[in-house]
């Protein structure tokens, strides 16, 4: 079956892309706006980009009725924003921040999260989160109308003690990390429990 994509039929095409490209990290994005109040939006269009410089990217659509998102237009405004990434036992307070409040509400104290300040942005992260990414916005991409696709650099990367085998030498205990990655559909979401390892293949010994 071929699905050809066109603007009428955006609903269908996000319905495909959400179902088919699968699990998808989860950004959960703080950021604070312009009066001073902190925002914070789970994101699924996220991704690390690159490590020279390190970035990271988030597509952020705009909301039902044509405008920017208040993270959207936090970022295009402070140029900075930390992404926290979620463990299983933050679920429900990130799915709590998914509210539609407005942007004079912080959805930060709607969960009751604790936050720290940034070592190099003004956006706090989320005390409780295994990993947060200090970034600062490096590019914008309009890829539509109020859809935008922000690039940014990660300035200091937090990273859990419990969940550090070595420290100094960057060691992480991924699988202690207990990230959640969103899945198909509404309201569904996975845990990576089944692992399996492959060792990446060189050309030569594959041409003996």
């Amino acid at each position: 079956m071929r699905y050809d994509l066109t603007p009428e039929t955006r609903t269908l095409g996000y319905k495909l892309l959400t179902a088919t490209v699968t699990p998808r990290p989860i950004g959960w994005v703080t950021s604070v706006s312009s009066e001073g109040t902190v925002n914070a939006a789970p994101y699924s269009f996220f991704n690390v980009m690159g490590d020279a410089p390190p970035v990271v990217a988030l597509g952020i659509m705009g909301k039902p009725d044509g405008s920017l998102k208040d993270t959207a237009r936090n970022i295009l405004s402070a140029k900075d924003f930390v992404v926290n990434l979620v463990s299983r036992d933050l679920a429900e307070a990130m799915n709590l921040t998914c509210i539609d409040a407005p942007p004079d509400v912080s959805e930060v104290d709607l969960a009751k999260l604790e936050t720290l300040h940034g070592a190099h942005v003004a956006a706090p992260r989320i005390v409780r989160a295994p990993v947060s990414f200090e970034c600062v916005m490096q590019q914008v991409v309009e890829t539509g109308p109020v859809q935008r696709l922000l690039i940014g650099e990660v300035k200091a990367i937090h990273i859990a003690d419990a969940c550090l085998l070595d420290p100094k030498r960057g060691h992480v205990d991924t699988v202690a990390l207990d990230l959640i990655a969103r899945m198909h559909g509404a309201g569904w979401y996975a845990q990576a429990r089944d692992l399996f390892e492959l060792e990446r293949p060189v050309y030569a010994n594959e041409t003996k």
